[in-house]
C-alpha cells in the first residue's frame, strides 16, 4: 500500500480508533487495541530466553533478530499497532477433563479441533483494513496471524487486551486466555490505549502446578523444550523418554496451564462455526486416529492447523499416547502393526509404547 493521498482532509485520528474497535467487533473480533511500537521490556525478555535456549528448534524465533520485538524494521513507517483478539473455544465439545481421564481417547487441543484460524483471521484483518482505506483513503499496513517474525503477546498487552499470564499467555480479567491474537501494523498516527500494567495473577500458580512436564519453569517462563505443544506440534524429533510418560494422551498441544486458570471462568464460546469441532476430534479414540493412512491424514486435516505436524509426527504423538494408554490386546495388536514402518522415528515410539505394555 503506499501513504494516504494528500488531497484528502487528515482524519480525525481519535474518531477513526473508536471506528476501528467498533468495526473490530462487527467483524467477528472480540476487542481491538492500539500500541505504539516501543517494546523495550519485551525485547529484554526475548532476548534473554533465546540466549537460554527455551525456544528449542523454533529457530525462526531467533532468525530475524530484533525485527520481532521492533515493528518498524519488520515494516518502515510502522507507527502503531492494531492488536485483535478473537475466542475460540467452542461450546459443543467433550469435556476437556474427561478426555484427558479417558486414556483411550486423543486429547487435541481446543484451538486445533476446528479450520485453521491463520486464514479465517487474516481474512477478516484484510476487511479491517479495507475498512479503514475506504475511510481514509490509501494508507501504508500489513495484518500478520503468526505469519512474520511479531512480538503479538508483548503487543497484545500494551494495546491493553490482557496481561501475560504466569503460563505465558495473554489473560483478559472480562475473558479469560481462548482467545487467538492478530495485528495490522499501520503508519497511521492512531492514539494508543492504555496498557493492561497490572498483573491481575496474584499468588496463584495453579498453572505452574498443573503442567504434566514442568515446562513453566518460574512464573512467566516457558522452556519450550519440556512444553507438549512444542513437542507434539513443533518438535520434529525423537521426543525424550523421560517426558514420554508425562504427556498421558495429549497428541497435539496442551490446554492443562487454561483449563485450571480461574480466569477461565469468565471465558465465553466462540460462535464462529469454523472453530467447530471436524472429523470427531474432540471425542476419537487414539486407535481410530491411529489407523489413519497418510491420505485420510491429509484428507481429514485439510485446512487444519494440525497439518502443521505432519503425518510422521501425528503416528509419533500416537504411540507415545498409546504407550501410556492402559494394557489391551487391542492397544498391543495395533502398535505392532506399526512395528515394520518405513519411519525411523515412527518405528522407534512404537518400540517404546510396547515396551510400557511389557513390563
Amino acid at each position: 500500500m503506499t501513504p494516504h493521498s494528500s488531497d484528502r482532509p487528515a482524519p480525525d485520528m481519535s474518531t477513526l480508533a473508536d471506528n476501528i474497535r467498533q468495526w473490530a467487533q462487527e467483524l467477528g473480533f472480540q476487542q481491538a487495541g492500539i500500541t505504539d511500537t516501543t517494546l523495550v521490556n519485551e525485547e529484554t525478555r526475548l532476548i534473554d530466553w533465546l540466549d537460554k535456549g527455551y525456544h528449542g528448534e523454533m529457530n525462526y524465533m531467533a532468525e530475524h533478530g530484533v525485527k520481532r520485538s521492533r515493528p518498524d524494521m519488520l515494516l518502515p513507517g510502522t507507527v502503531r499497532v492494531i492488536s485483535v483478539r478473537m475466542d475460540y473455544r467452542p461450546d459443543s465439545l467433550a469435556d476437556e477433563q474427561a478426555v484427558l481421564d479417558n486414556p483411550a481417547q486423543a486429547y487435541v487441543s481446543r484451538y486445533a479441533l476446528g479450520r485453521d484460524y491463520h486464514k479465517l483471521m487474516r481474512k477478516r484483518l484484510q476487511q479491517l483494513a479495507s475498512r479503514i482505506e475506504k475511510a481514509v483513503g490509501e494508507f501504508s499496513y500489513r495484518v500478520f496471524v503468526d505469519s512474520a517474525p511479531v512480538l503479538e503477546k508483548g503487543i497484545a498487552q500494551k494495546a491493553g487486551l490482557g496481561w501475560q499470564g504466569k503460563h505465558t499467555n495473554i489473560i483478559n480479567k472480562d475473558a479469560g486466555s481462548w482467545f487467538f491474537l492478530g495485528e495490522i501494523y499501520t503508519d497511521l498516527p492512531l492514539p494508543v490505549d492504555v496498557p493492561e500494567n497490572e498483573n491481575h495473577c496474584g499468588t496463584c500458580e495453579a498453572c505452574i502446578d498443573v503442567c504434566p512436564t514442568k515446562a513453566i519453569i518460574a512464573p512467566y517462563v516457558l522452556d519450550a523444550r519440556r512444553c507438549i505443544s512444542y513437542l507434539t506440534i513443533e518438535f520434529k524429533g525423537s521426543i525424550p523418554v523421560e517426558l514420554r510418560p508425562m504427556m498421558g494422551n495429549r497428541i497435539y498441544g496442551c490446554d492443562d496451564c487454561q483449563m485450571v486458570c480461574p480466569w477461565n471462568k469468565f471465558a465465553q464460546q466462540t460462535t464462529e462455526t469454523d472453530f467447530m469441532p471436524r472429523n470427531g476430534l474432540d471425542t476419537a479414540t487414539l486407535i481410530t486416529l491411529f489407523n489413519w493412512t497418510e491420505a485420510e491424514f491429509l484428507t481429514k486435516t485439510e485446512g487444519s492447523a494440525i497439518r502443521r505436524a505432519g503425518y510422521e509426527n501425528w503416528l509419533r504423538n500416537i504411540a507415545v499416547a498409546l504407550g501410556n494408554e492402559t494394557t489391551s490386546d487391542t492397544v498391543v495388536t495395533e502398535l505392532e502393526n506399526k512395528i515394520q514402518h518405513p519411519s525411523t522415528l515412527v518405528r522407534e515410539h512404537v518400540e517404546w509404547a510396547l515396551e510400557q505394555h511389557t513390563k
